[in-house]
């Protein structure tokens, strides 16, 4: 996390810092509309930097995301960048419509504009005569760019239209890279800060495109078949094995994968919930019932059918050498738990054997699926991890005073966590309290791809 603040404050740090580089003379304004002008400048270009640096994120780079701590971190990433181009825009925007209402009702004085000095260069001219266009065009965009992202942080809206609503927003960028190639003040673009936005919005144009094109992802997609289906009725969840003969590279136990069954619905990310062997190329996943279109896999799933997967990502792998590991997995969050042990089942004996590692899995649940918890306890027999099953009405909340309890050797362990975020966070505040250190040694896996 501490990395993914980082490139976050970063992005918006330098965005200003090369701007003041190319405008140092911003605080000797001597009018109004003066600093009016280049806080127009400077917000726009900071809005538009974002959403570039966002749209970049959209193609699933492999190079940041170990850096980042995994996929999942760099789509939290995407999301805090897009909130934060909405919120820089709409000041923008206001910056460039208050004035002009501020004089309407009265309130300030438009200054006088003497004759504007011939413009010889060429491009710069353009630029001129396409600037009526470009404030119009990337006005609407604006517009469309609120409403979509209001669209895509309402949790409620459906998973299938969010995917077809937010590629939208590659259009809006397209539109508002137009917008911003003109509108930026010509002489930026031979400073340090108008060869960054250059880079970016070229960047990012290209990434539009490729989100529209429907490519994203599309150099590391293989295809699969439906080997078997099992439901677990007691916990609501489709365990659904795929068989992928050619082209899948291998995975870790705790990455996970984007699955396509139908592309009206679009790829889906899941917890892959099987360890790897080349010998038998097959992946499982366990979908739990929560949302519109996992609540009707059941139904539109069969044996035998072609499945397009993508992956693997992230960073959520069990890497490191603590004497002690304890993972944590609530509800659904048990999958990557189980790659897990049955990774470590597959490879006893092997030389990557941790054998002076002791695990406890700590699972708890709402619900309860007896043939489930049955395979959970035989996973973990052939594993050698010590497992504690908590029933929510039945054993109550698991809080770090009870994992304290059953794991006297806390302080040496790392805690691996999958599961809501705020029984994350809780866990985190816990641990913060009693001396753990956080930033090193507790791992947790925002699997949140909206």
């Amino acid at each position: 996390m501490q990395n993914l603040k980082r490139a976050f404050w970063s992005t918006l740090a330098v965005l200003v810092l090369l701007w003041l580089i190319a405008e140092p003379s911003v605080f000797q304004s001597a009018t109004f509309f003066a600093l009016r002008g280049a806080m127009v400048q400077l917000s726009g270009i900071v809005a538009i930097g974002c959403m570039s640096v966002a749209m970049i994120l959209a193609l699933r780079p492999r190079w940041p995301e170990r850096w980042l701590g995994g996929l999942d971190k760099m789509y939290r990433l995407h999301k805090w960048l897009g909130i934060a181009a909405f919120v820089i825009a709409v000041i923008h925007w206001l910056w460039s419509e208050g004035p002009k209402w501020a004089v309407g009702w009265g309130m300030l004085e438009r200054p006088a504009r003497g004759p504007r000095p011939a413009i010889e260069n060429s491009i710069e001219a353009l630029f001129a005569n396409l600037r009526e266009l470009a404030e119009g065009l990337g006005e609407w965009a604006f517009y469309a760019t609120v409403v979509l992202i209001a669209l895509a942080l309402i949790q409620y809206f459906p998973y299938r239209l969010f995917q077809k609503t937010h590629r939208l927003l590659s259009v809006a960028y397209l539109v508002l890279v137009f917008h911003a190639v003109v509108l930026i003040k010509f002489s930026y673009w031979m400073s340090l800060v108008g060869c960054v936005m250059a880079v970016l919005l070229a960047s990012g144009t290209w990434a539009a495109v490729i989100v529209l094109l429907r490519r994203v992802g599309a150099g590391r997609q293989i295809k699969g078949a439906i080997t078997s289906l099992q439901y677990y009725p007691g916990v609501r969840a489709l365990e659904t094995e795929i068989e992928v003969p050619h082209g899948w590279p291998g995975h870790k136990p705790g990455q996970f994968a984007f699955a396509m069954s139908d592309a009206s619905e679009g790829a889906h990310p899941y917890t892959i919930a099987s360890g790897w062997h080349a010998e038998n190329p097959r992946i499982t996943f366990i979908t739990k019932e929560l949302g519109d279109h996992t609540s009707h896999l059941r139904e539109k799933l069969r044996v035998g059918q072609e499945v397009k997967v993508e992956g693997p990502y992230g960073c959520f792998t069990f890497d490191d050498d603590c004497p002690h590991q304890i993972w944590i997995g609530g509800g659904i969050g048990i999958t990557p738990f189980v790659a897990r042990m049955k990774h470590l089942a597959m490879q006893k004996g092997a030389p990557d054997w941790p054998v002076d590692q002791i695990a406890d899995l700590f699972h708890t649940t709402a619900d309860v699926d007896e043939e489930a918890l049955a395979k959970l306890a035989a996973d973990a027999t052939s594993a050698d991890v010590r497992l504690h099953v908590l029933v929510d009405a039945r054993d109550g909340r698991l809080t770090g005073e009870r994992i304290r309890e059953v794991v006297p050797q806390w302080r040496d362990a790392s805690i691996w966590f999958c599961g809501p975020t705020g029984f994350g966070e809780a866990l985190k505040r816990d641990f913060v309290a009693h001396g753990f250190p956080i930033k090193e040694r507790f791992h947790q896996e925002l699997f949140a791809m909206r």
